[in-house]
């Protein structure tokens, strides 16, 4: 009965202190260019669509304000850079999918949105990698500009 206490309690001792590296969540900031040449690369984005992180770019006519897109991915065993990377580049997918479905040319004032947080850089967007998952939303305008 005592091995059986004593094991129930280093068991329970171990999962008490093993949860909070499972709940890694690190903000890396990263450039949204190299996610957008990525995509592109991929042939996943056609080029058709240009992005303008907030404070840069054209202006230009709004065809749909403030339109977000929250991504996931799997970050086991990746690197932080890595993991966001490659779900930025999907985050940027839905952004050009969206933006030529409305008939935009262009995704304008993009700024970080996790967790409804807002986050504006003149070049990089905000990610948040923990141990088995990373994610990055975008918020954007979608406009047609010269």
């Amino acid at each position: 009965m005592n091995v059986s206490r004593t094991l129930f309690g280093a068991l329970a001792l171990s999962l008490a202190c093993s949860a909070p590296a499972l709940a890694r969540d690190t903000s890396v900031y990263l450039p949204l260019q190299a996610a957008v040449e990525a995509a592109q690369a991929a042939g996943k984005i056609d080029g058709s669509v240009k992005f303008y992180l907030a404070g840069t770019g054209p202006k230009g006519r709004v065809v749909e304000a403030g339109v977000v897109t929250n991504r996931k991915t799997n970050a086991f065993g990746k690197k932080d850079e890595e993991a966001c990377l490659w779900v930025a580049q999907s985050a940027v997918i839905a952004l050009h999918e969206a933006a030529k479905k409305a008939g935009a040319n262009a995704v304008t004032n993009i700024v970080s949105y996790y967790r409804k947080n807002e986050y504006a850089s003149k070049t990089d967007y905000e990610c948040h990698a923990g141990a088995t998952v990373a994610g990055v939303a975008l918020r954007g305008d979608l406009a047609n500009v010269k």
